[in-house]
């Protein structure tokens, strides 16, 4: 038993709250199979991946469907990528009962963000346009070391800005924006805390991955000569990953 020197007793271990990055898989239809095949097909050219990453399954798109969903199996296949099924959310109540019987625990669904039009009002002559303006983030998170395979750092609730090279198998990631400057070859995730407005840039894109606001597009073919190797900036259209040169 730990004894602190005024002979107090100091407990052994600390509870703490944590917030860790946990990727999405949003299921649009409830045939495993074809999503295992997918899958598969998807990772052929790259089968290491994923790295015992978290995974989260996202139920909410299939959770009116009358056919079972074969959790066994998906946890499995899940599995067998290197990924760790941790949690399931946004199922009906069959669905989200099956996969608690297979250890996943339920994540909170999201809270869809209700758009507030301005009130406009007029006040002798003059329109008072109450805006709200939402608080600032917080400095920058500045990396100005390589980052090699299997690195990973998060910036919480910031942008982050990398100034060396994000080798193959290395990871950024920040509830706000990707700054590179300098080779991506590794993954870079913008916007984890949900926000559809981050951006990723990069002085030479060559990633191995992108995602924002847990849409996610891997590059699994060469990008096309005005992208491959150059600056480029990376936004989310609807729910599609879009790549453009700057």
């Amino acid at each position: 038993m730990a004894v602190e020197l005024n002979g107090a007793l100091r407990p052994s271990f600390d509870l703490k709250s944590a917030q860790l990055p946990v990727l999405s898989m949003v299921l649009r239809e409830t045939d495993v199979r074809a999503l295992i095949d997918d899958l598969a097909k998807r990772l052929v050219d790259d089968p290491d991946f994923f790295d015992n990453d978290p995974v989260l399954i996202d139920l909410s798109h299939v959770a009116d469907a009358a056919e079972e969903i074969d959790f066994s199996a998906l946890v499995a296949a899940l599995r067998a990528h290197r990924t760790v099924p941790v949690a399931v959310r946004g199922g009906n109540e069959k669905q989200m009962a099956d996969a608690h019987a297979l250890g996943l625990t339920a994540a909170p669904d999201i809270v869809p963000v209700r758009r507030v039009e301005p009130e406009i009002r007029e006040i002798i002559r003059e329109v008072e346009v109450p805006v709200e303006v939402p608080a600032p983030l917080a400095d920058a998170l500045i990396v100005d070391k390589p980052l090699r395979s299997g690195q990973r750092v998060y910036a919480k609730g910031t942008d982050i800005v990398v100034l060396a090279m994000v080798s193959y198998g290395a990871e950024v990631i920040a509830d706000g924006n990707v700054h590179v400057y300098a080779p991506l070859r590794g993954r870079a995730v913008a916007g984890a805390s949900g926000n559809t407005q981050a951006r990723i840039f990069s002085t030479c894109m060559e990633a191995q991955l992108l995602s924002i606001a847990g849409i996610y597009r891997t590059i699994e073919t060469d990008l096309p000569p005005e992208l491959a190797g150059k600056a480029a900036k990376v936004h989310l259209e609807g729910e599609k990953i879009i790549i453009e040169p700057v």
